[in-house]
C-alpha cells in the first residue's frame, strides 16, 4: 500500500472532485532537497482548505504542472539548506499560504507584502503539504509549539490567518454585531476570535449542522444564507465563494458598515443598487492573502484564546475523499489530513 512517506498527491487533471476519475493522482517521489535559505519539513498534518479545492477543480489556473496542494502544514524540520538561521533540525514548523515576496517593491517596503506582484504561494506556485515532505523558505515558516496536536495547529495556518485579516478589514467597532456568511473552517475560527474580543455574532449559512455549530460556539443568531439579520450588521465577512451573497450582505449592513470578502475565488457578483447596497457609506472590500505580520499576530492571539477547533480527520492517503467531502458540504468545521 502507498504511504505518505514515499510520495505526494498532485493535481493531474483539474476538474470536478466527484468525477469517476478525479483531479488528484498519487505520485511516488523522493523527499525534495532544501535549497539555500530553505528547510525540509516532514509533514505531520495538513489542513484541507477550500483554496485546494479551487486548484483541484480548475477555478484557480495551476501555476506549476502536477502541483501538490496544501498550505496548512505542520511538521518537523528534518534538514536545512545553506544560510538558514531561523530553524534547526527537530524544530516544529508551520508552512502557510504565503511562500515568498520580492522584498523590493513599494508594497513590500510599505508593509503590504500581501500585495507584492511577485508573491508566490504554497500549494500553487510551489508544491504543498499533501505529501510526506515539503520544502519552504525558512523566512516564511512559523515556529510552532510542541504541545498542541498537529491537527489543531494546521487550520490556524490559513483558515485562522486569513480570518484574522478579514476581520481587520471588516473594521468591526467594539461590541458590534458581526455577520458571517458561510461557516466553514475559517469562519468557525474567526467567530471565536471575534467573540473573545467582545463582539456579537450572527451567522448565515445553508448547512443545518454548521448553524448548530455556530450556536454552540456562541452565535446569538444562526440562519440561512439569505435570511435577514435580527438587526442591521455593524460589519460582515463573506467566506462562502458565492457572489450572489454580496448584495445580500451589503443590504444587511447598518450605515457605515463594511463587508469584507475573504476568499481567493468568488463567483460573479450581480448588479448592485447604489441606494440599497452602497449608500450611507457602506463599504465593500476584498481580502488578498496576508502578511507574515498577520500570521504572527494571529498565532499569538490564538495561543491566548485557544479556540475550539472542530476537526474532521482523514489519513493522507484519503486526500481525494477529503476534498470531495468539502465540495459536497459534508465537512463541519475543518478537514485535516494526517500522516499515515
Amino acid at each position: 500500500m502507498r504511504t505518505v512517506r514515499d510520495g505526494a498527491w498532485v493535481v493531474a487533471r483539474p476538474g470536478p472532485v466527484d468525477a469517476e476519475v478525479g483531479p488528484l493522482e498519487w505520485e511516488r517521489r523522493p523527499p525534495p532537497v532544501p535549497g539555500a535559505g530553505e528547510i525540509l519539513v516532514e509533514v505531520e498534518a495538513c489542513g484541507v482548505c477550500r483554496t485546494d479545492l479551487h486548484l483541484a477543480e480548475g477555478d484557480l489556473p495551476p501555476r506549476v504542472p502536477r502541483c501538490t496542494p496544501g498550505h496548512e502544514v505542520v511538521g518537523r524540520v528534518t534538514a536545512t539548506g545553506p544560510d538558514v538561521t531561523e530553524f534547526a533540525v527537530g524544530d516544529r514548523a508551520g508552512v502557510a499560504w504565503l511562500a515568498g515576496v520580492c522584498g523590493r517593491c513599494r508594497y513590500c517596503r510599505g508593509g503590504r507584502e500581501n500585495l507584492c506582484p511577485e508573491s508566490t504561494y504554497t500549494g500553487w506556485d510551489r508544491h504543498g503539504g499533501y505529501a510526506g515532505f515539503v520544502t519552504t523558505d525558512a523566512r516564511f515558516a512559523y515556529p510552532l509549539p510542541d504541545g498542541p496536536p498537529a491537527e489543531e495547529l494546521a487550520p490556524l495556518l490559513c483558515a485562522g490567518i486569513i480570518g484574522h485579516r478579514a476581520l481587520a478589514r471588516a473594521e468591526l467597532p467594539p461590541g458590534g454585531l458581526l455577520g458571517l456568511y458561510g461557516f466553514g473552517a475559517s469562519a468557525h475560527l474567526t467567530a471565536q476570535m471575534a467573540l473573545a474580543r467582545g463582539a456579537r455574532l450572527a451567522v448565515f449559512t445553508r448547512g443545518a449542522a454548521a448553524r448548530d455549530l455556530a450556536r454552540e460556539l456562541g452565535a446569538g443568531f444562526a440562519g440561512d444564507s439569505y435570511d435577514p439579520p435580527p438587526e442591521p450588521l455593524d460589519a460582515a465577512i463573506l467566506f462562502a465563494p458565492v457572489g450572489e451573497l454580496v448584495p445580500v450582505a451589503l443590504a444587511a449592513l447598518d450605515r457605515g458598515g463594511t463587508l469584507s470578502v475573504a476568499g481567493i475565488h468568488l463567483t460573479d457578483i450581480p448588479a448592485l443598487n447604489y441606494q440599497r447596497h452602497l449608500f450611507q457609506e457602506r463599504t465593500l472590500r476584498s481580502v488578498t492573502a496576508n502578511t507574515r505580520a498577520d500570521g504572527r499576530a494571529f498565532l499569538a492571539e490564538a495561543a491566548r484564546v485557544r479556540p475550539t477547533i472542530r476537526v474532521n480527520r482523514y489519513p493522507m492517503h484519503r486526500a481525494d475523499t477529503a476534498l470531495a467531502d468539502l465540495a459536497a458540504d459534508r465537512v463541519t468545521g475543518v478537514a485535516v489530513l494526517l500522516a499515515d
